[in-house]
């Protein structure tokens, strides 16, 4: 992708640095996201093909799962950019063609704003007509920086509580308790990084680490304040394990999601980190979509 700063919306993409920002506040994503997104907006209004981003991201000599990559890539973009699938704001998915980045983008001048400031200065004739526009200047910046902060704070305040129960072990086998302890805490982290101030993660309260046959959803929610709860399992199926995790919202126990993925144990930390990767970014992109009037919708890949 050519150089350069983008904005879209309440976003900037620094196409040189691959960061993404939210009104000037750096928004979480990994490379391989960002480097999609880069693609993506470099071929705006244009269906960019699932093999096109493959080529540009993965190149053709690299042999990955490249479906399951491009697919968690898309979630992560779709999550930190907040937008929904299903009535999309940024990026369409074009059936058996690819995908499509429909928002307007603006290219922004490389130049640094001070430097821009400076050069207008320096063209003014009068003195007092550029110390009133610095004074005018200075004052909007520090209306804006209290307004942003307040709004942070407010939002932040308001913001629903998702709890993450210690995932089961149902497999009848003692030693995957470490990993399916180990699978819950990744999840944690990675939902508190994609979460972006649209929703708060508990998951190390006492209350959310007790046995299943003990649990009280009612009272996780009444103690913790909690909104919404991910209850995860550990199972066998045949040789392989399976993991299921499921987001429901507390009020009235409606399940809001639910994903899966099998895999094996013979490489415990790679089957974590995938794991926990698509548990969060499907979940953070249902609660980011509407966090508070979040409604059931049926399990599908990105």
């Amino acid at each position: 992708m050519s150089d350069g700063r983008f904005r879209f919306g309440l976003f900037e993409f620094d196409g040189r640095a691959f960061e993404l920002r939210r009104e000037g506040v750096l928004v979480h994503l990994q490379s391989q996201p960002a480097q999609v997104l880069a693609c993506l907006i470099e071929h705006a209004s244009q269906v960019v093909s699932r093999d096109d981003l493959r080529k540009a991201v993965w190149g053709d000599g690299t042999f990955v799962d490249f479906d399951g990559g491009l697919n968690f890539c898309i979630s992560q973009i779709r999550s930190a950019l907040q937008d929904n699938s299903a009535q999309p704001l940024y990026i369409r998915t074009v059936p058996k063609s690819g995908y499509q980045f429909i928002a307007p983008v603006q290219r922004i001048s490389d130049q640094p704003p001070e430097a821009l400031q400076v050069g207008s200065a320096r063209r003014e004739t009068s003195a007092v007509r550029g110390t009133a526009l610095m004074l005018a200047a200075a004052v909007l910046a520090v209306v804006a920086f209290f307004g942003f902060r307040f709004r942070s704070v407010q939002s932040a305040s308001r913001a629903p509580i998702l709890a993450v129960l210690r995932f089961d072990n149902e497999t009848g086998d003692p030693g995957v308790t470490r990993f399916s302890d180990a699978l819950t805490d990744n999840v944690v982290e990675q939902l508190t990084s994609l979460g972006s101030g649209n929703y708060r993660v508990i998951g190390n309260a006492q209350i959310l680490r007790s046995p299943r046959e003990e649990r009280d959803l009612k009272a996780i929610a009444s103690s913790l304040h909690a909104a919404y709860v991910v209850l995860g399992q550990v199972q066998t199926e045949g040789a392989q394990v399976r993991i299921l995790a499921h987001l429901i919202r507390l009020s009235d126990q409606t399940h809001i999601w639910v994903v899966r993925m099998d895999g094996s144990l013979t490489d415990p930390l790679t089957l974590e980190s995938e794991a926990a990767g698509k548990i969060a970014a499907e979940f953070s992109a249902r609660m980011s979509a509407n966090p508070r009037r979040a409604t059931s919708f049926p399990s599908a890949s990105p």
